[in-house]
Parts: C-alpha cells; structure tokens; sequence
C-alpha cells in the first residue's frame, strides 16, 4: 500500500522569476489528503487559487504558466518535478509575485529541502494512471508517447549546437535517481537568442548564476557542465513537471523525441482524450489497524493556511 503524502512542516523559497526578473517568494505548506498541489496569489485580493492540473495550462511558451482566469502562476514546472521526485501528492503552495523563482536553474533547492523536511504519510490511499494501451501524439519529427509497464522516461534531443547534438537519457523515477541524476541538471539557453527573448519579456532574471549558457562553442558557466547529458537530464525534469499535471502518478514508459512544454501538454491532452488507453487505480486499505494509525498521524492543520 501507497499512501498520500505531504510535507512535514513549511518551507520558504526565494529568489527571482527566470523570465519577469521579478522578486519571487513561495512558501510550501502541508495539505490535507486530495486537494493535490494548489497555488495561491498571496500578492492579490481575495488570495486567489490555482490547482496544478493539465486544465488549467494558460501557456507553454518557454515555460509552463498555470492560469484559471483568476490566478496566474508562471514557470511551475521545476517546483512540479520536485514534488514528483520526491513523492509530494498534496501541498498548498503560496506565491508572493506572479512567477515561481529560478532558484540555481534546477530542481536541487527544491528537492533538498524537502528531503530535510521529510514526508508526512496522509490516511488516503495514492491513486495511479495506469497505462494498458500505447497512446503517441505526434508533430513531424517531434513525438511522445507512452506504452504499458513500470514508470520510467526515455528522452531524446537534437540541437545543431556542437556541445548538444543528439542526446538521449533514460530514467526510472525513484527518489534516490531523481535526487542524484535529475533534479540538478539546469535550464539552458543560446547567447545568441539572448536579445530577442528579452524583447519579448522573456529571460528578464536570466544569469549565470540561474542557467546554461551557450555561445557558439562553449559553455559561458564558469564552473561548466554538472553532467556530459545535462541539456537532456534537464528535458527529462521539464517533462517530469509537466506530467505532474495529470493530477495523479503515472504508471507507464514514457519517450519523447525533440519535446517541449507545448509537445508535453498536447502529449496530456491528447492521452486524457483516450479514456480507453488508461484507468485510475487506486488500491483497496484492508488493513484497519494501519488505516487508524494513519488517521492519528494526520495533522490537525491549525496554523495551516486553507
């Protein structure tokens, strides 16, 4: 038996958004079983709230923006993968600003912190996609799909950049692999395009310090690349953020060749689309004395933001 899970206590990032460029503080507090990962505008009248669910994609232009006509909370994707890594199912998380910060570009500062603070087991059952047919959604040379069997991803990339090329990695989640092989391979970008993202509002809080960055031949980073496949490793936490979004862990192999957020989403659409391809399970507590102990851990959520 899988239990819902939350974190322990509160914990309080901060930082910058990647691309307003703008102060960002979010604290993550404990929530209570299925309520899944809600965001809350602390900087806005009312508080207004978004959940993390594919419905609420509002853009995917070079980042994943949750919006529901209320709130909008841009650049979740790292934060999501964090949670996934690490096995977080229900967390209320407030945002003071309208972007998640950057942090180092990765998912460690997110990861570690909440491995020190350490999970909360909630007296609810997990519940899994479970994948019992092949579903791809394909445009051009650019694909994703995933078949039946144990969860894992398989991502290819190809960039006509002489440190990148093609790359391909696979990854079977766990908490152990994610934390070492996933969670700090950071975002990156082309010096050349620089200028013209910025143009458009984009990359505004972008450094050295926050991301890779590539001229024609190099890496800019001082201290360089944490792995030969970081560019990939990065897609396959991207990826991992986005699928967060289903609402629920899924169970299935997962490929991807040339992804993007875009690709992601429409990958999640399309799969939900396909109700005979999948089914929600959620397994049976038969065990009483475990389900009254699980009961009694549950906090009483005094203090606890609604």
């Amino acid at each position: 038996m899988v239990w819902q899970k939350t974190l322990s206590r509160p914990l309080t990032f901060t930082g910058i958004g990647l691309h307003r460029g703008q102060p960002a503080t979010l604290t993550v507090f404990p929530a209570a079983a299925d309520t899944g990962l809600r965001f809350v505008r602390e900087d806005q009248p009312h508080r207004p709230q978004v959940l993390a669910i594919y419905t609420n994609v509002w853009d995917t232009s070079r980042a994943t923006t949750l919006g529901n006509g209320v709130a909008v909370v841009s650049t979740v994707e790292h934060l999501l993968a964090a949670f996934q890594g690490v096995g977080v199912d229900n967390a209320l998380i407030q945002v003071e600003g309208p972007e998640i910060p950057i942090m180092d570009g990765s998912a460690a500062p997110f990861t570690e912190m909440l491995l020190e603070a350490g999970l909360r087991p909630l007296p609810a059952p997990r519940s899994y996609l479970v994948i019992h047919r092949t579903v791809e959604y394909r445009e051009g040379d650019r694909w994703m799909r995933v078949t039946p069997g144990q969860t894992c991803i398989t991502y290819t990339i190809d960039f006509p950049h002489p440190l990148i090329r093609r790359q391909r990695y696979s990854f079977a989640l766990n908490t152990l692999a994610f934390r070492r092989e996933i969670a700090p391979a950071r975002t990156f970008g082309f010096l050349k395009e620089v200028a013209e993202l910025q143009s458009q509002g984009l990359a505004l809080g972008g450094s050295l310090d926050n991301a890779l960055v590539l001229s024609e031949e190099a890496v800019l980073n001082p201290g360089g690349l944490r792995f030969p496949e970081e560019f990939v490793r990065h897609k396959i936490l991207d990826a991992l953020g986005d699928l967060a979004l289903l609402g629920k862990p899924l169970l299935g192999r997962v490929e991807v060749c040339r992804g993007s957020h875009d690709l992601h989403l429409k990958f999640i659409r399309h799969l939900m689309a396909q109700k005979s391809a999948w089914h929600v399970w959620s397994p049976p507590i038969h065990n009483r004395t475990m389900r009254r102990r699980l009961w009694s851990l549950t906090p009483a959520w005094e203090g606890i933001p609604a």
